[in-house]
């Protein structure tokens, strides 16, 4: 009869560890999919804000090897991620004409003169990062450049537009870590309050707090590192499928390996952490209440 009782007993206590190792899985999940569409965010922009270009355009009697020493000067400014040469006939073909079709629109011989176009690093991909080319621009060349511009609307999208939403998936992941430490809280309470009695009797013949806390909190550990590779694993899963199903975004900049590493990382703190706590708490709870209160 004892043996079966054990075994039942035995049953129930993995089953519990299953059911909170599931539901933390589960949070952890949802928070690594708020904090992966954040980090992704944080990429896309990067890359779009380093796709943003300026052009230098120079004063008629500059010879073209003039021009290509500028952009070898360009090049080397720490400023600038990409610095190439334009010349009148790659100007043609990016406006999409041929030259017989610009000499009817002119009306004369189709010259568009030489440029250069550049392209901040993501440090400078703002209005006044791209000012500062600017002006540093004219002020290293003045009696070689005619102009220096920029879409400025582009700039403030690229800014902008990112933060915005960056702001609304920031505030989103803050309110559901909070909910994730209350539900993680709740189900382990849950797991420990079917073993209070252990807890209790434990206590009652002598055992130290430190000897009761031990399993209990190794255990707490284990799920946390299991609960974040499940979750992971669900997050994991999630990201290529909806990149197989050619969402535009995922498909064009999918998440990297050291997105998905960091991500692994901050849930494994995140489910150690807020598991061991939580345990640590509830323990406590159980120690300091009187065995007529445990009823």
């Amino acid at each position: 009869m004892s043996k079966r009782v054990d075994k039942y007993s035995k049953r129930g206590t993995r089953n519990s560890s299953i059911s909170t190792v599931i539901g933390i899985s589960l949070v952890l999940f949802m928070i690594g999919l708020v904090f992966g569409i954040e980090l992704h965010l944080n990429d896309l922009q990067k890359k779009t804000k380093e796709t943003l270009e300026g052009d230098v355009f120079f004063k008629p009697n500059l010879n073209e090897a003039d021009i290509k020493q500028i952009e070898i000067k360009l090049k080397s400014w720490k400023e600038l991620k990409k610095v190439t040469y334009v010349s009148p006939e790659a100007a043609i073909a990016l406006l999409g004409f041929a030259d017989e079709e610009l000499k009817e629109i002119y009306n004369e011989e189709a010259i568009i003169p030489p440029s250069i176009t550049f392209s901040p690093k993501e440090k400078y991909a703002n209005k006044e990062g791209m000012e500062k080319i600017k002006s540093k621009i004219i002020a290293s060349f003045p009696n070689q450049i005619e102009e220096v511009s920029y879409e400025e609307s582009l700039v403030e999208s690229a800014n902008i537009g990112f933060k915005r939403f960056q702001f609304l998936t920031l505030a989103i992941a803050l309110i559901l870590v909070l909910i994730a430490v209350a539900i993680i809280n709740n189900t382990i309470r849950l797991a420990l309050y079917s073993k209070r009695f252990t807890i209790k009797t434990m206590q009652l013949v002598g055992a130290r707090s430190g000897f009761i806390r031990r399993p209990f909190l190794l255990g707490a550990l284990l799920q946390g590192v299991l609960s974040a590779i499940f979750g992971m694993t669900l997050l994991v899963t999630f990201f290529y499928s909806i990149q197989k199903l050619s969402f535009e975004i995922l498909s064009e900049s999918p998440p990297t390996k050291e997105t998905f590493l960091l991500l692994f990382l901050l849930l494994l703190l995140f489910g150690v952490l807020i598991t061991f706590i939580s345990t640590w708490f509830a323990l406590n709870k159980f120690l300091k209440t009187r065995l007529d209160n445990l009823y």
